[in-house]
């Protein structure tokens, strides 16, 4: 490293300290961005020292997750990687992981639009890709879009990087589908096959209807998250590949978690998850496609993953004023969704709510809708979102958030009952209100304080320093 490169990383980390004393936040961002304004080429310099080799994540849906994830197991391995953790996953935020952290290799989740950028710097050896849903139009336009970018991508990585892919998202596994003709040393896929878990008709946020080879429409024999699932296209053949690694028996137990029978290139494995929903089976099912070509053994990849803490923001619990709050990130129509099925069958698990249950007996939400720049200005996606899920089980809903009147509204014409909401704009207010509407109900109730949060992700890092502020938790970067 040369002289004037050290001065540089110096002067990015001590600027990074600063803004992290002066409590304004910034800490995953800012020493990034110093960096690359006074050396552009430094990311690639940077993880050029990392030996073991890159890693990246990307998805629409669930890449903090899934890196998460990843990282655990690895931790577990003791080689825990270079990583940013608090899922700042534009070039910034991994130019901060690689100037603040020490580790032979890296992993980094990677926001959909910055990975072909990312990975010319990294050469990564992995590539896991998630999903693609439609998520901030104004931002990244059609998914269609994204994929064609990310085939580039792929293409310019043959021979040099392996990917796991989802075999259920069309999008996805079309991107491995050239390799096929040759050695599939090169592509791994994961998926499910448990047809009990299929949804019982198509969502609105139905995403990738044609197929990408010839534009005709698919014909899906099930679907299990969105345009996640089974599918064929009848005019050129196209279809959903086999999965190396699938889960065949799944069973989802609201808010609890999950298990799941694996089915491996090693052999099966019993996977206990403490994150709920069908959507982190994917995660995990990414994970273990990940760590599998990492040469971790599959029995040490699955307790790892049982022993895992929900990553920031998704799933998180923290107790404010007596009363539980479960943190769940909501940021366009398919992971909207997937958050209320889980609430739903949470509501049935524990008798909250549903026809013929007693007001106080319901489930607690506080909905956070922001429409900064992070969360995309268009918010008319809520009503792809499937809000009539929860119209019998809730007891009291706090709408906040710069959009938080347009939730409200979304509910009412959801079916919800509008003597229950109740607008308070401010984070910090709104907040105080739905706990102590919590707490109040939960006395009515007989049962445990409990409140469900479901914000948008700039609100969702308001939420985070305000609770950090209150000394309630850690700051999101630690």
């Amino acid at each position: 490293m040369s002289a004037l490169f050290g001065a540089k990383i110096a002067a990015a980390r001590a600027i990074g300290a600063a803004s992290r004393a002066s409590g304004r936040g910034g800490g995953t961002t800012l020493p990034g961005r110093v960096l690359l304004r006074l050396e552009p080429e430094a990311i690639a310099r940077l993880g050029g020292q990392l030996e073991g080799g890159v890693t990246l994540v990307s998805a629409t849906n669930g890449k903090t997750t899934t890196a998460g994830m990843i990282a655990a197991v690895l931790a577990a391995e003791g080689r825990p990687p270079v990583h940013n953790r608090a899922g700042s996953n534009m070039t910034w935020g991994v130019a901060t992981a690689l100037l603040e952290q020490r580790g032979r290799e890296g992993l980094f989740e990677v926001d959909e639009a910055w990975l072909p950028r990312v990975a010319e710097q990294l050469r990564p050896s992995l590539v896991v890709l998630g999903n693609l849903f439609r998520d901030q139009l104004d931002r990244y336009g059609e998914m269609e879009a994204l994929a064609d970018e990310w085939a580039v991508t792929v293409a310019a990585r043959e021979g040099e990087s392996a990917f796991a892919l989802n075999a259920d998202d069309p999008l996805i596994a079309d991107l491995g589908r050239d390799r096929e003709e040759r050695p599939r040393a090169g592509v791994s896929y994961f998926g499910i096959e448990d047809a009990s878990q299929a949804l019982p008709e198509l969502q609105h946020a139905f995403d990738a209807k044609h197929c990408r080879r010839c534009g005709h429409p698919y014909e899906y024999e099930r679907a299990f998250v969105g345009h996640l699932g089974h599918y064929h296209c009848p005019n050129c053949g196209a279809e959903r590949p086999r999965p190396d690694v699938a889960a065949t028996k799944i069973e989802l137990r609201g808010m609890e978690g999950s298990s799941a029978t694996v089915r491996t290139p090693q052999g099966e494995i019993e996977l206990e998850l403490p994150l709920p929903g069908l959507y982190n089976v994917y995660n995990a099912l990414a994970a273990i496609t990940a760590c599998l070509r990492l040469g971790v053994a599959p029995e040490r990849i699955a307790a790892a993953l049982g022993g895992m803490r929900a990553a920031f923001g998704r799933v998180e619990t923290i107790e404010v004023g007596g009363t539980d709050v479960s943190i769940l990130l909501i940021k366009n129509p398919a992971g909207a969704n997937e958050v209320l099925r889980t609430l739903e069958l949470e509501a049935e698990r524990t008798g909250a709510g549903g026809a013929g249950a007693a007001a106080e007996a319901g489930i607690d939400l506080w909905i956070a809708l922001n429409d900064r720049i992070a969360d995309g200005r268009d918010v008319s996606w809520v009503w792809d979102a499937d809000f009539e899920l929860l119209g019998a089980v809730v007891r009291r809903i706090v709408c906040a958030g710069t959009r938080a009147p347009e939730m409200a509204l979304r509910l009412k014409y959801a079916g919800w009952d509008t003597e229950r909401i109740e607008v308070v704009p401010e984070i910090d207010a709104s907040l105080d209100r739905a706990v102590a509407q919590a707490r109040e109900g939960a006395a009515q109730g007989g049962g445990p304080a409990r409140l469900f949060a479901l914000p948008t992700y700039t609100a969702l890092l308001e939420l985070r320093k305000l609770l950090a502020d209150r000394g309630l938790a850690k700051e999101f970067w630690r």
